[in-house]
């Protein structure tokens, strides 16, 4: 509803025509939040009780996968049964600062890592004086402080300005992960065959993470830019849910299978032995 100028709720239309569908979509996204919180829970476990994994790269992960945590998945099971698809304009903001703040951490944290990863392979007769305990944790309180605070002023003080809160925060993240992976391919490409192993074995992750990530905030951009109405009301529902869902989902996935201690530690505890 529109009194002259103040917005005083919002209608989320995407749900509207869901019809005895809704069911179905219910139990799928349902699915989706159970996968993904035993995923990132299992990892975040896996990573605080094994003392072989309190390593930089590690302790990093724990803050991507708390933050994979954070999604809306409770709202989005409630609007997808509900039969009133409104919220109030408050009600509206928080989502976006929770939303975004989810993003600019998650972008955040996959630039510090690919910093680390830069230092491990580029510098690793270094690496241990570089990236010392005092510098981990100023990172880790940059992950998290930073984002809330600048989507805390962009997205009330411009109410809700989204996309010059997104241009300020993610467009400089992102050329400076490009950056990073670059100096390390530039490395992996002039060194040994073990090296180039080692690096790859590592990078592999971070960049499939990255990669997806991209994918879901660029479905994100190209709907909140241009008019999609010539696109099936459910396909326009699965971009706009691709960022908020797969990310969660697929990084622990990735993570967990790749890297080898996880990947141990996992079927110790899942299984009872050693695999």
């Amino acid at each position: 509803m529109i009194n002259s100028t103040q917005v005083t709720f919002f209608t989320l239309s995407a749900y509207v025509d869901t019809g005895i569908f809704k069911y179905f979509y219910f139990l799928i996204v349902l699915a989706v939040y159970i996968a993904t919180l035993s995923a990132n829970v299992l990892i975040i476990v896996v990573i605080c009780i094994t003392r072989s994994l309190h390593e930089p790269m590690y302790l990093f992960l724990l803050s991507l996968f708390a933050n994979e945590l954070t999604g809306l998945f409770p709202f989005l099971l409630v609007q997808i049964l509900s039969d009133v698809h409104t919220v109030s304009y408050s009600i509206c903001l928080l989502q976006v600062f929770c939303l975004y703040s989810y993003g600019g951490i998650e972008l955040l944290t996959l630039a510090i890592m690919s910093y680390d990863r830069y230092l491990a392979i580029c510098y690793p007769l270094q690496y241990n004086t570089r990236m010392t305990f005092n510098k981990i944790v100023t990172l880790t309180a940059l992950i998290w402080i930073y984002p809330l605070f600048i989507n805390a002023v962009i997205t009330y003080g411009l109410t809700g300005s989204l996309q010059l809160w997104w241009q300020l925060l993610h467009k400089p993240d992102q050329h400076k992960i490009l950056y990073t992976y670059m100096r390390i391919l530039k490395v992996c490409f002039s060194g040994s065959k073990q090296t180039r192993q080692k690096a790859f074995s590592t990078c592999t992750p971070h960049l499939a993470s990255l990669l997806n990530f991209s994918c879901g905030a660029f479905f994100e951009i190209v709907q909140g830019r241009f008019n999609m109405t010539g696109l099936p009301n459910l396909l326009r529902v699965v971009l706009s849910l691709y960022w908020l869902t797969c990310q969660p989902l697929i990084s622990p996935l990735m993570y967990g299978l790749k890297l080898s201690k996880i990947r141990t530690v996992c079927k110790t505890l899942l299984f009872g032995r050693k695999m």
